[in-house]
């Protein structure tokens, strides 16, 4: 058993927590220090026997450049509520409920080409002579508008207060300081003179080992309305990476007009939920490949002159996605991400092209929780044992925390704790890191976006997910730890090249009709329905989750009813009896203790003929199995994350796949408990993922088992004879 002491750990700082910033550097073993954002580096640490990280903001913290050239401004799309004409003249007030402190509307570039107005009731455009914008008043108003039609304006806005520097103020309750206007580094004056900028901060802090952007260009879509709350946020947004200069650059290579309604989308925004157009996509590719090309130059500065570059993996990272071809064409040495689950965990650690991944644990270092009568160890126990099955597939090389070091000193069981959790993660690389853990099949998940939004796709960020998107963010999470071989398949790779899914032995479809998870009309493309038909006859798994393959179509609404063996009432049907009700037991459910949680399942799911019901409540199908030439088809309703239903999954694919016979491989009876093996490195893990003791029978690669006994959150390494 390996055991390192110290390293891997990277801790902030602050000039008011000196001696205490030293003695976690001892008792955490941490090997890098790093400033945070409002903080200072302390003049006393500059020659501490520690990597120094420093935080740097590429688009902001340099007011005076921002107000000297207000042209250069970043900028982001804005639509307004929607308004109802009652007469042939109708005003709208562009700044409804935004914050008027962090956006401002941009009148200084042509209005009449970069703002539309539209008739939501037709869809119509409305003609730019007939409507005008008054400064004084903020109001677009509309002449000849059709009464009782519904009308929107989109509009760029000046963004005159950072997002993110914005929400750590108020999350912080930050007062007496400057608000960080941001600026657009793609422009040509702040082009030329960021870079300036980055030498002179380079040369001028000779202490900093590694430069940590935060991140680069483009923050995600973070809009706050009139009260300062969170009024839109969409962690993959591209609205705020927009501006004049940047549009007519995309105009001269796509060889089509921009309009604001490829961003804006009806007032969609192109969230993650909706299928994206040509267009969207078409500006996505090109915004990717521009910013890694800037990016790029930054990176050859900081290799230049002898310090490391690292990426932060959530603000400003739009056209950095991870998984595309462009990022890794940066050159990064690291990237580094906030950790909240298992699932965050493998967005960071499954980044190749870098040197090494770094996870910032939670909690956070804020008064949100740190405060009295908060429960820091609580959140991060939960935080810990949900990443460590992440990690236990695939680890990350460093941990860390962020926030403000005094906070997390005024609970010494916290600093307890997080000393525990050093120690086991240093235990955990050490004896599993340069080695592929086992899998027992591969599974891919196909929706809309496939590997850009690999492990992600349903975050708001960081781990909190969307309320409706329950199973997806449950299915991810419980594969983010499973043993397989985790794909992302967008609809476009399997039109681009069917042979993809060749190696796949389950696909897995989850979600809402006709969304992107789901995929909506796609399934009505022949191409896509017929591939996905003919992998699972000829022996490939199929689960769909909530909604799969739904759009309604050609007499049904799933279009993969006659394969799973489901559909959906949609009132269509109705005269058509239905006589399929009876339930049986099977493979799937026989580690199911009690009542399984469907979440909120789905009503109106009736069985075709032929279909096997496992569990139906009202005489609404909830799980279902059913067979299609050589393959396996499961449906289920709904799958929020639990330790029982990760266990209901892992069954599902097994069975799927037709592999009954080989579960106890590597298995626990104690879906509590999991067992990792390191086939290569002669060793393998059993895992206690609760903080409750747990007893379990150990299935080994070779179906030989013995009973087994773990105490709270325990790990126990054996060697593979």
């Amino acid at each position: 058993m390996k055991e390192c002491t110290s390293g891997r750990v990277t801790i902030p700082t602050d000039i008011d927590v000196v001696p205490e910033t030293l003695e976690l550097v001892k008792r955490w073993g941490a090997d890098a220090i790093r400033d945070c954002d409002g903080t200072d580096y302390p003049e006393e640490l500059k020659h501490v026997d520690a990597k120094v990280y420093s935080t740097y903001y590429t688009t902001r913290k340099d007011n005076e450049w921002a107000n000297a050239n207000p042209d250069e401004i970043q900028q982001m799309y804005i639509m307004t509520p929607f308004c109802t004409a009652v007469e042939e003249k109708l005003s709208i007030h562009l700044m409804d409920h935004l914050y008027p402190d962090m956006l401002k509307v941009n009148d200084r570039d042509d209005i009449k080409r970069w703002w539309e107005v539209i008739d939501r009731t037709t869809g119509e455009v409305v003609p730019a002579s007939n409507w005008s914008y008054c400064p004084q008043t903020g109001d677009v108003t509309i002449e000849h508008a059709a009464e009782f039609h519904d009308y929107t304006v989109s509009f760029l806005a000046y963004i005159m207060w950072d997002p993110v520097h914005m929400y750590n103020a108020v999350t912080n309750g930050w007062t007496n300081f400057e608000k960080q206007v941001t600026f657009d580094v793609r422009q040509p004056k702040t082009h030329k003179y960021s870079m300036e900028r980055l030498r002179k901060y380079i040369a001028d802090n000779p202490h900093i080992d590694v430069i940590r952007y935060t991140t680069f260009f483009h923050q995600f879509t973070l809009i706050f309305d009139e009260l300062a709350r969170e009024k839109y946020v969409d962690w993959y947004g591209y609205s705020a990476s927009v501006s004049p200069y940047i549009l007519e650059q995309f105009e001269k290579e796509a060889g089509y007009p921009f309009r604001p309604e490829y961003i804006i989308d009806q007032g969609y925004m192109n969230n993650t939920y909706r299928i994206p157009s040509k267009e969207f996509l078409d500006f996505q590719k090109f915004q990717r490949r521009e910013v890694a090309k800037l990016a790029k130059e930054m990176v050859d500065i900081t290799h230049e002159c002898g310090k490391e570059a690292m990426m932060f993996l959530g603000d400003h990272w739009i056209g950095t996605e991870p998984f595309m071809d462009e990022f890794k064409t940066i050159g990064l040495d690291a990237v580094v991400g906030s950790v909240g689950n298992g699932a965050t965990l493998r967005l960071i650690s499954d980044i190749g092209g870098v040197k090494y991944t770094e996870g910032r644990f939670l909690p956070y270092f804020f008064p949100d929780t740190f405060h009295e009568g908060g429960d820091p160890v609580r959140e991060a126990k939960v935080n810990w044992v949900t990443a460590r099955r992440a990690i236990l597939r695939k680890p990350i090389d460093r941990i860390g925390y962020g926030g403000y070091l005094k906070l997390a000193m005024q609970f010494p069981e916290f600093i307890d704790y997080i000393e525990s959790v050093c120690k086991e993660f240093r235990t955990l690389y050490e004896n599993i890191k340069g080695t592929t853990p086992y899998c027992i099949k591969t599974v891919a998940v196909l929706n809309c976006w496939g590997k850009m939004r690999a492990w992600g796709n349903h975050m708001v960020h960081h781990a909190i997910y969307y309320k409706e998107n329950y199973s997806y963010a449950g299915i991810i999470e419980s594969l983010s730890g499973a043993p397989f071989d985790v794909k992302f398949l967008s609809f476009d790779d399997i039109r681009k090249d069917q042979s993809i899914l060749e190696g796949i032995d389950v696909i897995l479809n989850v979600g809402d009709a006709d969304t992107a998870y789901t995929g909506g009309e796609n399934w009505t493309d022949e191409v896509i329905v017929t591939a996905i038909k003919k992998f699972i006859y000829n022996g490939g798994g199929f689960i769909g989750v909530g909604e799969p393959a739904a759009h309604q179509y050609e007499g049904h609404f799933f279009q993969l009813a006659t394969v799973m063996g489901v559909e959906k009432e949609t009132g269509f049907t109705l005269n058509v009896d239905k006589y399929n009700w009876e339930e049986h037991e099977h493979f799937i459910t026989e580690d199911c203790a009690g009542e399984i949680d469907f979440g909120e399942g789905k009503k109106s799911i009736y069985a075709l003929d032929n279909t096997t019901i496992l569990v139906h409540r009202n005489k609404d199908v909830q799980l279902a199995v059913n067979e299609f030439g050589k393959g396996r088809c499961v449906y289920i309703s709904g799958l929020p994350y639990s330790f029982e239903n990760s266990r209901l999954l892992y069954r599902s694919i097994i069975w799927s796949s037709h592999d009954e016979e080989n579960l106890h491989r590597w298995f626990s009876s104690n879906y509590n408990v999991e067992v990792h093996a390191y086939v290569k490195n002669k060793k393998y893990c059993v895992v206690n993922n609760t903080y409750e003791p747990q007893s379990t029978t150990v299935y080994k690669g070779d179906g030989t088992s013995f009973d087994l006994n773990l105490g709270a959150n325990e790990i126990i390494w054996y060697e593979i004879e």
